[in-house]
């Protein structure tokens, strides 16, 4: 009976190595490429989530405002409602908090009238800076209308308010001394244009 020859196998089984081998690069390529997307996934919702639900400086000030300016209204005598809220009655809100102002404002019989500096304290008031008024005002003009208010109807916005905002700016400025006018930048002066060589005739 004949014998059943023998069948080399070392080329099948280094065939099997090798396709075992490729399988296992491929297998950990591919998991090296999820990690890599996970992790940047992670990040950008990590870097992203901070800064859409945490609100600016600006709109927590903005808020405050808004809520300050709410309570004034309901403790005026007789109490206000918003839709009757006009620019009368911004105005004496923003005299009202003249009373929580900071800044030294010089009278005219002050002999620091007019002084940046002054060397020595004086009795001259305290008032709201032009500039905390100008802005509070920028942001509870933007809060009426983000709370429904129509912008032609907006009373951090009329007239009277712009007025009292620009005599309060000037007569601060007077009385301390500040200029608040934008200093002009110095053009660099221009030079004369060079003359054509004289011809010779």
């Amino acid at each position: 009976m004949d014998s059943v020859p023998e069948m080399d196998t070392s080329n099948a089984d280094s065939t099997s190595i090798n396709i075992n081998i490729n399988t296992m690069a491929v297998s950990t390529t591919t998991n090296n490429l999820n990690n890599s997307i996970a992790a940047a996934a992670a990040a950008t919702s990590s870097s992203s989530s901070p800064s859409s639900s945490t609100p600016s400086r600006y709109e927590n000030q903005k808020r405050r405002d808004w809520n300050t300016f709410g309570q004034y209204l309901r403790n005026h005598r007789p109490p206000l409602s918003l839709s009757r809220c006009s620019g009368a009655h911004v105005l004496e809100f923003l005299r009202y908090l003249d009373q929580f102002g900071k800044t030294k404002v010089h009278t005219q019989m002050c002999p620091f009238f007019g002084h940046p500096n002054p060397p020595a304290p004086c009795p001259c008031p305290l008032r709201q800076a032009w500039g905390s008024l100008d802005a509070l005002i920028g942001r509870l003009r933007a809060a009426f209308e983000e709370h429904g208010g129509k912008p032609e109807a907006n009373p951090f916005g009329a007239r009277a308010v712009r007025l009292y905002l620009r005599e309060v700016r000037d007569s601060q400025a007077k009385a301390r001394g500040i200029s608040y006018e934008k200093k002009k930048r110095k053009r660099p002066p221009q030079q004369p244009p060079a003359l054509p060589p004289p011809t010779t005739s």
